[in-house]
Formats: structure tokens, C-alpha cells, sequence
């Protein structure tokens, strides 16, 4: 059966629906108990490391992990003070995941414009994994 619709397509459509910050937006919250990075990456491109704070939740499990009603429900994304900004390598998989999630009934979740890629291109902060699980393990 031929496809009818590309995924180009879905991501320009889901573009159209979502909120997108650019990655200097981003840096500005850097740190602000209001917002959560999200970083939705294949857990084999996080090598090249991650933005800083961000909480790693796999593209393929994170509707799971928003629904409180899964058994795979994750307690950080229960609080609805916060706003939850998705990445991912280019930023099209972040807008199909963020509209995803608004077709959810989320409200509170955007992503950067661009992704990783344009986040580490602009030199915003980054850091290895290790530095995130030692930093980490320090807050308790």
C-alpha cells in the first residue's frame, strides 16, 4: 500500500499546532524549577551528551510515561507548574512527540526549535552523562 502522507508531511502539520521556543528562549529558563527539559533521543545518541538538567525519556516510551494511569507512569511528569520541553537530534521527532501529547490532553509541553543539533551549533550548555549522574546522585 503506498503511503499518502510523508513524514514531513505529519511534522509540518504537527508544527502548525505546537509550541516552539528557540534554543535561546530555552538557555534564558536554564535552571527555572518551572520548566523540564526533556531529552526524547535513542539512548544510543546521548553519547555525544545531553543539555544540561535534562531528564531522558525515550521517544517510544514517554506517552507511557505522562499517563498516570500506565503501569510505566513516571511521578516527574505529574507536575502541571512545570512546562515540558521536548528535543530530540533535528526536532522533528520532538513536534510529532509534542503533538502526541497535546492530543493527550497535555498542555504544558513545547519544544526547541531545531533540537540538539541547533542547541550544541549555538554553543548552549551541554554536558556528558556522567556529569548529569554525578550531579545527580549529589542532590540526593
Amino acid at each position: 500500500m503506498p503511503i499518502t502522507k510523508s513524514s514531513r508531511d505529519l511534522v509540518d502539520e504537527a508544527m502548525e499546532e505546537i509550541r516552539t521556543y528557540p534554543v535561546a528562549d530555552v538557555v534564558a529558563r536554564l535552571g527555572d524549577p518551572k520548566t523540564q527539559l526533556v531529552d526524547i533521543r535513542d539512548v544510543r545518541e546521548l553519547s555525544d551528551g545531553t543539555v544540561v538538567g535534562a531528564f531522558h525519556a525515550p521517544r517510544g516510551m514517554l506517552e507511557f510515561w505522562v499517563d498516570p494511569g500506565s503501569p510505566y507512569y513516571k511521578p516527574i511528569f505529574g507536575d502541571d507548574a512545570k512546562e515540558y520541553i521536548l528535543f530530540c537530534g533535528a526536532g522533528w521527532r520532538s513536534a510529532l512527540t509534542v503533538k502526541a501529547l497535546q492530543d493527550m490532553g497535555m498542555t504544558n509541553v513545547a519544544h526547541i526549535e531545531g533540537g540538539y543539533t541547533e542547541w550544541v551549533k549555538q554553543g548552549a550548555p551541554t554536558e556528558t552523562l556522567e556529569a548529569q549522574k554525578a550531579r545527580r546522585a549529589a542532590k540526593g
